[in-house]
């Protein structure tokens, strides 16, 4: 079951944030000893575990069983890879139980059914699909947990002794389901002791309500424009009707993902954690390198942490760079889903990049801002083609249709989409460069207390129109909740 998280944070959070202000960080009970010590409590953590166990379950209940395995299968690897800190085969034992588990949850619920289908078609067998949901955020979790096991076997980080302590970690409902990906060592401080005051909530709220709007005011009505263009038949669509289209997409899953990612910022901020940023603007990027630096920013470093430095990175020649670039970006791909699609998705990337590193990177700068910007906008947007469609046959269709494949360069259909929805994409547009911020910032310099007063002003009348928007949608799900 996909669950409207919007509607439910609005009922969900308030109550939340109310207690857990109030709650200290720890409770002692001078009545209960435990080996001679009065008996604490880590009530904020113990809180933030438990609402995060009913935020996930709201959403996918018969499914949260597997992120308390995983949970707790990670936590008792770290417990005895921290153990056996002298013995180097039974810590690599740990980590590779701890690794295994994690992508065979991955290899199980999300590439079961592309795998078997593949092996069907190949060999012509007939192996049953069993055809399993795809639990939310699994990619998510998975990953940020056993990032924690991977750290602590590389000796980065300490050990998480207690279990509420890690199982919170893994539990942070601000970004449970689609991130961005905390890593352990991004937060350990924080989950020993935190502070929460106005200013850290302040800051929390402002930056909550801006992907809020983000995700409502302009996703989703921009969103609108796709789901209508991509249920079209491609052969018979004009030019015009397919770039509006998929701009429109281009622009929705922007919104959509670094809309969420801004509120899982602003909501850690509230209650005392600072996650690190995962979007920066990336459709104002020179080349693709510099998009992917921008784009989804924890996901490129776990894969760069993760994958690529302990490949060798680009330590090891011209032809294992390419390789580990190659291996990387394929999992990337695959990491978004299990298709074809997303496979090539990840590898059109890897081979730009390829490119780049070896040349034509430094032609990209020596061109005018705006041209290399343009290059790279729609080196995305024929991405997003490859990133939505169903199949490769949809892909190479849509690709035709946005040449004029479908017979025209524009009509009614393309004209009704541009008149009706100028507005919304001129907005798109405005938002996703820094000159709304860079307003803000000399507001701010050159009009201090005006800008104190239209702050809160703004944000509040941001906050009513993204309520309003709401009161008639009961289905709000985020474009990253599938993956």
């Amino acid at each position: 079951m996909v669950f409207s998280s919007l509607t439910f944070l609005y009922y969900f959070l308030p109550a939340v944030l109310i207690v857990y202000i109030m709650l200290p960080n720890r409770i002692t009970v001078n009545g209960i000893k435990i080996k001679g010590s009065p008996l604490v409590i880590p009530a904020r953590n113990l809180l933030i575990l438990i609402s995060g166990l009913f935020f996930y379950a709201w959403g996918e209940p018969k499914y949260v069983w597997i992120m308390i395995i995983s949970t707790l299968i990670d936590y008792t690897a770290g417990r005895l890879i921290d153990r056996f800190d002298d013995s180097p085969k039974k810590r690599t034992a740990f980590l590779l139980v701890s690794v295994i588990m994690n992508l065979g949850l991955l290899a199980v619920f999300k590439y079961s059914s592309f795998i078997i289908t593949n092996i069907n078609g190949i060999f012509g067998l007939g192996i049953p699909d069993p055809k399993l949901s795809l639990p939310i955020g699994i990619s998510f979790y998975t990953f940020q947990s056993m990032s924690y096991t991977i750290d602590l076997y590389m000796r980065k980080i300490k050990v998480q002794k207690s279990l509420i302590g890690f199982t919170s970690y893994v539990t942070l409902f601000p970004q449970i389901v689609a991130g961005p990906i905390v890593r352990y060592e991004d937060v350990a401080a924080e989950i020993e002791e935190r502070t929460v005051n106005i200013g850290k909530i302040s800051e929390g709220i402002g930056k909550f309500v801006k992907g809020l709007a983000k995700k409502v005011l302009l996703a989703n009505n921009i969103g609108i424009i796709w789901t209508q263009v991509k249920a079209m038949d491609y052969g018979e669509i004009s030019a015009a009707t397919a770039w509006l289209g998929i701009l429109a997409f281009t622009f929705q899953i922007y919104f959509d993902f670094s809309g969420y990612s801004d509120m899982a910022v602003g909501l850690g901020k509230m209650l005392g954690f600072n996650f690190p940023k995962n979007f920066d603007h990336p459709y104002m990027s020179k080349s693709v390198s510099e998009f992917w630096r921008r784009w989804h920013i924890t996901l490129g470093t776990w894969f760069r942490e993760y994958v690529y430095i302990p490949l060798g990175g680009n330590r090891k020649g011209i032809g294992k760079t390419v390789r580990n670039l190659l291996i990387v970006w394929g999992l990337t791909g695959l990491w978004h889903g299990a298709s074809w699609n997303f496979l090539l998705w990840g590898v059109y990337f890897g081979i730009l990049i390829v490119i780049e590193r070896f040349g034509w990177g430094k032609v990209l700068e020596k061109l005018p801002a705006p041209i290399s910007m343009l290059y790279t906008f729609l080196i995305a947007v024929f991405g997003w083609v490859l990133f939505d469609t169903a199949t490769l046959t949809d892909a190479w269709n849509y690709i035709r249709a946005m040449f004029g494949a479908g017979g025209a360069f524009a009509d009614s259909t393309s004209s009704y989409i541009f008149t009706s929805n100028a507005i919304v994409y001129a907005l798109c547009i405005f938002a996703s460069t820094d000159i709304f911020g860079k307003l803000v910032k000399l507001l701010r310099k050159k009009r201090r207390k005006l800008a104190e007063y239209a702050a809160p002003v703004a944000m509040v009348c941001v906050l009513l129109l993204c309520t309003a928007y709401l009161v008639d949608a009961t289905y709000n799900p985020f474009l990253y909740f599938r993956f």
